[in-house]
Parts: C-alpha cells; structure tokens; sequence
C-alpha cells in the first residue's frame, strides 16, 4: 500500500508543476521545494544536533512557537528545522528568529523522506496539530527516532476511524507520545488502542499569553485612536467587509474603524477603500508619506486600512470591540484568542463549529456570532453603547485564556524527562 502512495505522490507531482503555470500560489509550492536539499546541506553539518518541527500552515507555526521557545532554551546547542507544507505559512514565517534553518517539507516520497533525514539526522521530531505523511514517518520510525505530535486533534471523521483507514492508522504507530487538546482525542486513540496520549491542551493559549508581556505600543494606531471608541475588524474576507462597511457607512456614533484584511492584494483593497464612504486611510499612504504628513494628520481619518501584515495582534490591543474575519467561509472563522487575551469582546460569523477555542466563548457569551446584516448592526450597537455590557465580555474573554494556558509546561516536563536522563 505504501508503494502505491508513493505512486500516487509521484503523480501529484507532475500535476502540481503544470499548476504552478498558472497558479501564483502553486508556483510557490513548486518553486519553494526545489532548493530544499541544497539549503539543508549548505546549513547541517555532520557535526551539528537538531530538532525538527513540522508546522502545516501559519496556524500551525503560532500553535507549535510556545513548544519551540522552551525547547530552544532547554536545547541551546542543537538547530531547530521547521517545515512548513503551505506557502500561505512559510512566505509569512519564513524569516522568523526562532528556527535556524526554516523551509518547505519536500513531498511525501520514500526517496526525499530518506534523502531529508540523512541530511537533517533530528534526535526529536515534533509535529504540530496534525498532517501524517506516511513516507516521512514510516522513515522515523525505521530509524527509532522519537517523534511526538503536540496540540494534536483527532475527529471521529477523519480516516484513522472509517474501515478503510487501516493504512494511514498506521502512520499512528510512529509516535511515542500524542499530547491532544481534548478528551474526545484522548478517547478516539485510545479506541485504537494507543494509551501513550495525555490532554495536555492548546499551546495557543500559551502563546497569546506571551503577548501580554511584550511591548504591543503602535504610535501611528495611538495617534489615528485619539482616544476614542475603536472597533478593530482582523482577517477580514469581502462577506465580513460588505457588512461591516455597510455599518461603518451608516454608524453615526463616534467611532473609528481599523480594518486589517486577511488578503492585502492592491486591487481589493482599492475596492474595499472606495466601499467606504467615511475618510479612510490606508497604512500603505500613511507609511510611504509619513516623512512629509505628521501622526497627528491620523486623527482626521475615521478609518485605518492596514494593507500590511504582521501588526495585527499589536493592533488588536487598542480595541474596545473586535470583530474577527472567516466567519461566512469554510473552514471558518479565524484566531480569536489573540483579541480575546487583551479583554476585548469578539463579534464573528456564523461557521465557527470546528474550532473549541471559539465554541467555547461563544457559550460563554464573551463571543457573538452572528449571521446577517441586522444582526451585526444591533451587536455591534449595544456594544457601543452598553460599556458595562462591553467589559463583562471582554472580562470572560481573558479570563477564559487565562483558565487555559499551561499545555506547554506540560508537554515540556514530558520531553525533559524522556530526553534528558
């Protein structure tokens, strides 16, 4: 069976290069796998120790970071490799300062699994939330090589469960230690017969928590804010912009708007600046003239399009409401824990059910979901009007993060005490 997964691998990727002909985003797929080797050889040498972390996407990469910090520092001589599978994750990350070496995972064949761990050669192999590449760990487990898999969700549709799954049940058996979100995880491997798992939960909430110690001050945000009532709309997609700007458009409150899209391509966020009908700036206009327009012209605008990235989570800690964008799409909504950790009550969409982060505040009620125009318009305004209201949930927002932080100490203790005796 192995054989004919290689198989079908090797087809995918003829596939693959004539899609990349015609897809920007396959293109980086392609384009970014071919000088893996060539990088991993130029960086390791037979000398050097590492670890290697294997994040799918961006999501990933944020879940595993709290995991990687620790065990940078409690491993300071070995070299972190961390993969990532999707560009959407490597092209954000792929300049951070916690990896020392940080690349796309070669596709699952049996020759780049063997020709990637000769290279590499890790002592611990970690891969986050989930992403089973029966190549790359039947490879593993040949060499004897711990490998654990952190923050992990298992579901009762996914394969490992169906009749037919006997094959990708036994990527399962590589791992030495499952450390699971949930106990419905827990229950599902161990209906396999796995006991080697503990629900430790999400690293996630770990790293939001680091956010609270760090300097999240924006002068340029502090300035546009001036003080007033600001409602931060992060990720957005166009379903989350077109109600959110038909608010904007009609609030008569006094209110300012920043508003950081999930896609920041030029000509959408041209269509989304001329939706709006209230003096908007983007951070784009503001950054390129800011050596002739003083801050202080900030204060003129009611609404900040930041058509960057990696400022968001900063920005989120200047809001009194946020509204977090994915909500009318599939898989869904996206991180709300990062404006939950500053005490700020979330509006979202209506597709929130594969997330337990989201679930779980929207049943606590520090978290609205809502599915339509009219529904937006009334939360959004009792929000703004009802402080009171406002500052409870935003109150069970962080005290819910709080309540949940402490998976990675666990999955730390663990690795310490089966690596280092």
């Amino acid at each position: 069976m192995l054989s004919f997964y290689s198989f079908l691998v090797s087809i995918a990727s003829f596939f693959l290069k004539i899609a990349a002909l015609f897809s920007p985003k396959m293109k980086l797929f392609v384009e970014g796998r071919k000088t893996v080797f060539e990088t991993l050889s130029n960086q390791i040498t037979n000398q050097d120790k590492t670890l290697w972390f294997h994040a799918a996407s961006l999501g990933e990469y944020e879940q595993g970071l709290p995991v990687m910090d620790k065990i940078k520092s409690q491993f300071p001589n070995h070299k972190i490799v961390l993969t990532f599978f999707s560009p959407s994750g490597f092209e954000v990350r792929k300049n951070n300062s916690i990896a020392d070496i940080t690349l796309y995972l070669p596709l699952d064949s049996k020759q780049n699994a063997k020709r990637f761990l000769d290279i590499v050669k890790p002592e611990i192999v970690f891969f986050i939330k989930y992403e089973y590449w029966p190549n790359f760990l039947n490879e593993l487990k040949i060499r004897k090589i711990k490998t654990y898999l952190v923050s992990g969700i298992l579901r009762e549709n996914q394969v490992f469960f169906k009749w037919y799954g006997g094959f990708y049940r036994n990527c399962l058996k590589t791992f030495d230690f499952f450390f699971v979100q949930n106990d419905s995880s827990k229950k599902l491997l161990q209906s396999l017969g796995y006991q080697n798992v503990k629900v430790s939960g999400d690293t996630r909430f770990d790293r939001v928590v680091s956010i609270l110690e760090r300097d999240n001050s924006l002068d340029f945000i502090e300035e546009f804010k001036n003080n007033t009532t600001t409602i931060v709309i992060g990720s957005s997609w166009p379903k989350d912009e077109e109600l959110v700007v038909n608010f904007i458009n009609n609030s008569t409150e006094k209110v300012k708007f920043i508003i950081a899209p999930h896609n920041i391509k030029a000509e959408q966020i041209l269509e989304l600046q001329k939706s709006i009908t209230k003096k908007a700036i983007l951070f784009s206009d503001y950054s390129d003239a800011a050596q002739t327009i003083p801050a202080t012209s900030l204060r003129e605008f009611d609404v900040f399009i930041i058509n960057t990235i990696g400022i968001l989570t900063k920005i989120y800690s200047y809001a009194e409401i946020a509204y977090v964008g994915g909500g009318f799409g599939n898989p869904g909504v996206h991180n709300i824990l990062e404006p939950a950790t500053f005490g700020i009550p979330i509006v979202i969409g209506p597709n929130f059910s594969h997330f337990a982060e989201a679930t779980a505040l929207v049943n606590l009620e520090g978290c609205v979901s809502i599915s339509n125009q009219h529904e937006l318009n009334e939360t959004l305004s009792i929000l703004l009007s009802n402080e009171d209201i406002r500052h409870e949930k935003g109150h069970i927002c962080s005290t819910f993060v709080q309540m949940n932080k402490g998976a990675t100490q666990q999955i730390l203790s663990y690795i310490l005490k089966e690596n280092l005796k």
